[in-house]
């Protein structure tokens, strides 16, 4: 009994044996496999191939001369290159693991179901990151600002950008305070970057005093005016509004985006001196107003 139990074990071996070496030995079986290790190496050099074209066509498009012939910041259209590039490789990537899947004779319907569900899935439960992604991407792309830019979000948060990624922004204030906003929160945002600014000086003058005199002090001053932020000369527009006490002269001139500030300040400080110098110091009440313009 014992004997027989043995004879027959050793029989199974010897056949489990034989079949692993009749499958070894099989030619037909290697030829197939020659055969799938062929097609998934053309599979991935086709795709290399891929790769490399839609790049080259990328950065044809996101060319830095061809930018500047469509007035497109550099900054802007690298980072929107690099999204390009990424978003290609991540769905030739996804193509091909299909493909190299499909040669090992793997059924992907069950496959593509479930990734289906769990996209969906993931949908659902991270619509504010979709959100946020999807509305940095097209900020990025729509060049609405760039980093360094002045913006006004909302009327709420006004300052420098110094982070634009695609889930949030980062804003830091002239006084200091950083916000970090969501790109899905932003809306209604004003750009103190793109065009020039108008500086606006008012300067009021007590109505009981000579106007013509009051008038040549304020064109010489707009006559002799210089400042670096300046992109020309100050305009002397007239009297902006009578009171029963005062009488006020606009002054304005265009100045380098985000400069009206500094340059207000500077033309009320020319305007005070030459009121001293004319020695007329109770003219120099000024008031002065800022206004973004092309």
């Amino acid at each position: 009994m014992a004997l027989s139990l043995i004879a027959d074990k050793t029989h199974l071996w010897e056949k489990f044996i034989q079949d692993i070496w009749d499958s070894v030995s099989d030619t037909d079986m290697w030829m197939n496999v020659l055969k799938v290790f062929l097609r998934i190496l053309l599979i991935l050099i086709f795709s290399r191939i891929a790769r490399i074209i839609l790049n080259r066509v990328i950065d044809h498009l996101t060319d830095v001369r061809a930018s500047k012939r469509l007035k497109l910041r550099t900054r802007r259209v690298q980072t929107v290159g690099k999204l390009l590039k990424n978003t290609a490789a991540y769905v030739i990537n996804f193509v091909v693991l299909l493909m190299i899947l499909g040669e090992f004779h793997i059924n992907l319907a069950p496959l593509l179901a479930g990734a289906g569900v769990l996209g969906l899935a993931i949908g659902f439960g991270a619509q504010s990151l979709v959100k946020d992604v999807i509305t940095g991407f097209f900020i990025i792309l729509e060049d609405h600002f760039s980093v360094g830019d002045v913006i006004e979000v909302g009327g709420k948060f006004r300052g420098t950008v110094e982070m634009i990624g695609l889930r949030a922004t980062r804003i830091r204030s002239w006084t200091g305070e950083v916000f970090i906003l969501p790109n899905g929160n932003i809306s209604d945002v004003t750009n103190f970057s793109v065009n020039n600014s108008l500086a606006v000086v008012d300067v009021s003058v007590p109505a009981t005093e000579q106007l013509d005199h009051v008038v040549e002090v304020v064109r010489g001053v707009a006559a002799k005016f210089e400042d670096a932020n300046a992109l020309g000369p100050v305009d002397y527009l007239g009297i902006q509004s009578m009171g029963g006490a005062d009488v006020v002269l606009r002054l304005t001139v265009l100045c380098r985006p985000n400069q009206q500030a500094a340059v207000t300040r500077h033309l009320n400080a020319e305007t005070k001196k030459a009121f001293e110098a004319a020695g007329n110091p109770r003219y120099y009440s000024v008031e002065a107003m800022e206004r973004t313009g092309g």
